[in-house]
């Protein structure tokens, strides 16, 4: 069992070694864990050291592991004695402090010789002396301990060679590297839909915009005023959440209104409750001790009981998670789950022939001095070509935003015909923009004085664009914002889109929200810069062999069944989140989400046909309840270039004039490529 679970989680593609299968069940052994939380530990060593999760299960690495493990447990094992030795040092120096004498005084003596040789009336006092006050002896290197320390503490003359000594100190001690040496660049490591052609250039450049943008979602709503965030607003609106998936179950099983309760009641009928799944636990993560539901005001007063799941085989649960749950609280002490209610997803998404036909025509490549009947209305048009890709756009040592300009040079080879860029652009999260610590480009030096962050954006990151958009001038350029972005000064979730002023953009930039529903022709398009995929991994809670063997395509699915872009709440503490550089160590800035606005990150209408969710873990394209959704990885990592996500969309075929599905899955290519 423990060899099949092994194989499942740490290698689906191929077997693995027998002598890595071994030490793997020794860890599990020796610490006690199951093989979901080993795989946990080794995913994120993996992306501590930067390594391919899949491509670095050798024997050494696993044996890394293993001594890092042991590490932080002996690390542990040592930190209550630590505690007493420190709180016994402190209880030693509870005790009255000693005054210098001045001049053989008894009074207003310097304390500690903080004033030695500055003033005149202070005399030296030897450091080497048994008590505080006496001379000096003769011959005895007496000195001024204030300037000595002042003298220790200066800094180097130049804050960059500083930043470059502490970018060297930071992370794991791995080399840095030119993104010009990067390896295997232009590999495909995942390939959705292999049996479908890719995108070619055409010969001759597209004269017009072969997409139309529609925005599904309501950019005005996303202008609310952040930090503004009130307590009554953001319970009711959790309230609201609950109220409503439950009159989504009760209309999609067909229950009377007698059918739903209160969990925390005792009572031996059985009852489906709605509720969010929540932990009476203050800290750490969700376990099966201490999972709870919690009502709302109206279904339940708003009480929290315990539930017990032993009854259900297969579930897996997250804090908030809205969940339909059919059972019994006999006892008034904990709620008896006995059967799992499915809460219905959004329809797919459909178009009339018509509108199709629409579309398709637009995809047409059209000359304009050729006659109308000029081309042949038989053949099918060319594909459409869209490229993903997610910040950071930089590694950590420098803000050349290369990757940023060879993803550009791309989309301009290959002749795109959308490029959705998501945040964080000027990454707060960034060792060098959060210290401050950079150099304007020099055609910047007369804005020296007045420079903001918009100006850093606009000679920085903008001119990739600008030249992609005047080699190419069919492209459309979506760009999303992160809670990340310095630039954005809405800093809470759902966002607001970037300000355009100043930041040189193009006009063929689309700002847009985060999240944002839109349609790109008829494909219906969902994205969030939002790593909710991380947070739900972290957060999530499940019982051994739980639903589907895949871990990703199941947080996939948590995200498409509660139709919200974030699902999880309370967001995944901040320490737990994955490290960056900066120099208050390493805290990430975290999902920084407004509750009180939280209705604005739900999906809307229908389920998308393509879902983009940039996240940590390893970059894939599943399809998952009709769903294409793309995880494109980070297009720079903190000292290595990314990946990116290339799609090559055939037009759909027409039956009639009627309501058919997009089936965006069956008939797009996605590519994982390493930039």
């Amino acid at each position: 069992m423990a060899d099949s679970e092994l194989q499942r989680l740490f290698s689906a593609s191929r077997a693995v070694e027998p002598d890595v299968a071994a030490e793997l069940e020794s860890m599990m052994r020796l610490h006690e864990v199951s093989a979901e939380d080993l795989f946990y530990k080794w995913e994120s060593y993996c992306m501590k050291l930067d390594l391919d999760a899949g491509e670095a299960l050798t024997l050494a690495n696993v044996r890394n592991l293993k001594q890092s493990m042991m590490d932080e447990l002996a690390k542990a094992a040592a930190t209550p004695a630590t505690d007493m030795a420190s709180k016994h040092k402190a209880e030693r120096r509870a005790t009255g402090t000693p005054r210098a004498a001045a001049n053989g005084g008894g009074g207003g003596g310097d304390m500690y010789g903080m004033l030695d040789g500055l003033m005149p009336s202070t005399p030296t006092t030897a450091r080497g002396s048994s008590k505080l006050g006496r001379a000096a002896a003769p011959g005895s290197a007496g000195g001024n301990s204030l300037r000595k320390r002042m003298e220790a503490s200066k800094l180097a003359s130049s804050p960059a060679g500083g930043m470059a000594e502490q970018l060297a100190d930071m992370g794991s001690g791995l080399p840095h590297s030119s993104f010009n040496d990067r390896q295997n660049a232009g590999d495909v490591v995942e390939v959705l839909n292999g049996h479908l052609a890719s995108a070619t250039p055409p010969t001759s450049d597209y004269t017009a915009p072969r997409i139309k943008l529609t925005a599904a979602s309501d950019q005005k709503k996303m202008a609310y005023k952040p930090l503004a965030m009130k307590l009554s607003e953001a319970s009711e609106i959790l309230d609201d959440r609950i109220d409503d998936v439950a009159t989504l179950v009760q209309r999609h099983h067909g229950l009377d209104d007698g059918a739903f309760g209160n969990p925390a009641s005792q009572g031996t009928t059985e009852i489906v409750a709605v509720g969010r799944v929540a932990s009476d636990a203050p800290e750490g993560r969700l376990n099966a001790a201490s999972l709870v539901l919690e009502t709302s005001r109206r279904t339940g007063m708003g009480f929290r009981v315990p539930l017990k799941m032993d009854a259900v085989k297969g579930w897996s649960v997250f804090p908030g998670q809205v969940v339909a749950l059919r059972g019994t609280n006999a006892t008034g002490a904990e709620f008896v789950v006995r059967e799992v209610l499915e809460v219905p997803l959004l329809p797919n998404a459909a178009s009339t022939g018509s509108a199709l036909a629409a579309h398709e025509e637009r995809m047409r490549p059209r000359d304009p001095d050729a006659m109308s009947d000029d081309y042949d209305n038989d053949e099918p048009p060319p594909p459409l070509h869209m490229i993903f890709a997610a910040g950071p756009y930089t590694a950590d040592d420098n803000l050349n935003f290369e990757p940023l300009h060879a993803l550009c040079e791309q989309a301009a080879d290959e002749h795109a015909d959308v490029l959705v860029l998501t945040g964080p652009f000027l990454d707060v999260d960034h060792p060098l923009i959060a210290a401050g610590d950079f150099d304007l480009p020099e055609e910047a030096a007369a804005e020296a004085d007045t420079a903001t962050m918009v100006t850093l954006f606009r000679y920085l990151v903008a001119p990739a664009i600008a030249r992609l958009a005047a080699a190419r001038p069919h492209v459309t350029v979506v760009v999303v914002p992160s809670v990340r972005d310095v630039l954005d000064k809405h800093v809470s979730w759902p966002q607001d889109a970037m300000p355009r002023p100043g930041t040189g953009l193009p006009k063929a930039a689309r700002l847009v929200t985060n999240p944002m529903t839109l349609s790109a022709n008829e494909v219906v398009m969902g994205v969030s810069a939002q790593d909710a995929l991380w947070e739900l991994r972290a957060e999530e809670l499940s019982a051994a062999g739980a639903a589907g063997g895949d871990l990703l395509a199941r947080l996939c699915r948590h995200m498409i069944e509660q139709r919200h872009y974030f699902p999880v709440h309370p967001p995944t503490d901040r320490a737990r989140l994955p490290r960056t550089g900066t120099l208050d160590g390493g805290v990430a800035t975290g999902a920084m989400l407004d509750v009180s606005y939280l209705k604005l990150g739900e999906m809307v209408n229908v389920r998308p046909d393509v879902m983009l969710t940039p996240s940590a873990l390893p970059p894939f394209a599943k399809v998952v309840e009709s769903v294409l959704v793309i995880n494109p990885g980070y297009l720079s990592k903190r000292r290595g270039a990314g990946t990116y996500a290339r799609m090559t969309l055939h037009p759909p075929k027409i039956e009639g004039d009627g309501l058919q599905s997009h089936r965006v899955f069956d008939r797009a290519k996605v590519e994982i490529v390493r930039i």
